[in-house]
C-alpha cells in the first residue's frame, strides 16, 4: 500500500509541474521578464527640430530614466506620416517600437477619399494622446473684418471672390474651412500651399487675405501685429493666446480638436500599453514639458487611457469624414 500511495502522489506531482509548463509556454512573451527589457524605439513622422520631434525627445528622455532603458528617436517623416507608420506596423507587437504622430497624419488622411495603406483604427494600437488643439484663422492687416461673423458675411456678400490659404489639401484649415462653408453658405477658393512660411509672407504683403495657419510658428506675427488671428478651431483657446476666440464661441460650431499621438503595433499587450500611457502621462506632468507645450501653444488636456483615446480616433474620424464627404473634397481639389 505504501509503494502504491507513493506512485500516486509522484503522479500528481508530474501533473502539476505539466500544468505549469503548460501554462508558461501559452503566457505572452513579455509577461516572462519584465518590460521593458531592450531600448525602446520611438519613430517620429515629424522632422529633425520640429515640434513633434522636440516633444518624442523630451518624453523619451523622462522614460528612459524612469524605465531604465534607452529610449531612441528615430525621425522617419515623408509620405503624409506613411513611412514612420510602415516602420512601427513592422515592428514585433511588444511595446519596444513606437510611433508618433499626429492627427494630421492619421484620421484626417484617412478621411481623404486617398487614404493611407494602414486603418488607423485598426492596426495600431492607440497608447496616448499628446497636447491637442487647433489651427488659427488669420487676415491680412488691412482685411476690414474684425472677428469671424463681419469676415462669414463679407465673403457671403461676395462669392467666390476671396481666396483663403491653407498648408494643402486634405490639412485641418482646409476641411476647417468646408465645414464652416457647409455652415454658413459661403463660397471662397482654396490656395493650398506647400510651405507655412510662403503663406505668412503672402497673408503679410496681401497677396491672399485670409489663411488657416498653425497656432505655434504663427504666434510671434501675430504678437508683432503682422498678421491678425480671428479665431481658433478647436474645444478650447490655447493657452499662449487667450485673447482669441474659438469658433464655436463667436457661433461657428467646430470643436474637434488636432493632437500629436503615440501608438504601438496592432497586438501589443494592454498591460504594456497601459504602463506606456501612465509614462507618458507622467512625462507629460514634468514642469519642462509643461513649458514646451505653452511654447507650442497647445493645450495638455486630462489624461485619457489607451481606450478613451480610442473612443476619441473613431468620433473625429467621424468628424473628418463627413466634412469630406459633404463638400465632395478630392486629392485634386
Amino acid at each position: 500500500m505504501a509503494i502504491h500511495h507513493s506512485r500516486n502522489t509522484l503522479s500528481r506531482r508530474a501533473v502539476l509541474a505539466l500544468a505549469a509548463a503548460g501554462a508558461l509556454a501559452s503566457a505572452p512573451a513579455w509577461a516572462q521578464s519584465a518590460f521593458p527589457n531592450k531600448p525602446i524605439r520611438i519613430v517620429a513622422a515629424g522632422a529633425p527640430g520640429g515640434g513633434m520631434d522636440i516633444l518624442a525627445r523630451l518624453i523619451g528622455d523622462r522614460m528612459q530614466h524612469s524605465l531604465k532603458q534607452p529610449v531612441v528617436i528615430e525621425n522617419k517623416p515623408g509620405g503624409n506620416g506613411s513611412i514612420a507608420a510602415n516602420t512601427v506596423l513592422n515592428a514585433p507587437p511588444d511595446g519596444h517600437t513606437l510611433l508618433m504622430t499626429a492627427a494630421s497624419f492619421t484620421v484626417m488622411a484617412q478621411a481623404m477619399p486617398k487614404k493611407p495603406a494602414y486603418d488607423v483604427t485598426k492596426d495600431l494600437a492607440p497608447v496616448a494622446q499628446i497636447g491637442s488643439g487647433g489651427v488659427f484663422l488669420v487676415v491680412s492687416p488691412d482685411f476690414p473684418a474684425k472677428d469671424m461673423k463681419e469676415l462669414v458675411n463679407l465673403v457671403k456678400s461676395q462669392p467666390n471672390r476671396h481666396n483663403y490659404a491653407t498648408f494643402g489639401i486634405g490639412s485641418s484649415g482646409h476641411l476647417v474651412m468646408a465645414a464652416i462653408e457647409k455652415q454658413t453658405g459661403m463660397e471662397i477658393n482654396h490656395i493650398p500651399y506647400k510651405a507655412m512660411q510662403q503663406i505668412f509672407g503672402d497673408v503679410m504683403n496681401g497677396s491672399v487675405k485670409i489663411a488657416f495657419v498653425d497656432v505655434t510658428s504663427s504666434l510671434p506675427l501675430i504678437k508683432a501685429g503682422k498678421i491678425r488671428a480671428l479665431a481658433v478651431s478647436g474645444s478650447a483657446r490655447m493657452p499662449a493666446s487667450p485673447e482669441v476666440p474659438t469658433m464655436t464661441e463667436q457661433g461657428f460650431k467646430f470643436d474637434t480638436d488636432g493632437w500629436f499621438a503615440m501608438f504601438a503595433p496592432k497586438g501589443t499587450p494592454a498591460a504594456v500599453a497601459n504602463l506606456l500611457n501612465r509614462e507618458i502621462a507622467n512625462a507629460l506632468a514634468a514642469p519642462e514639458l509643461q513649458a514646451r507645450l505653452l511654447q507650442f501653444n497647445m493645450a495638455n488636456p486630462p489624461r485619457k487611457t489607451p481606450e478613451q483615446f480610442a473612443q476619441t480616433i473613431r468620433d473625429d474620424l467621424k468628424v473628418w469624414t463627413k466634412i469630406v464627404q459633404d463638400n465632395k473634397i478630392t486629392p485634386e481639389d
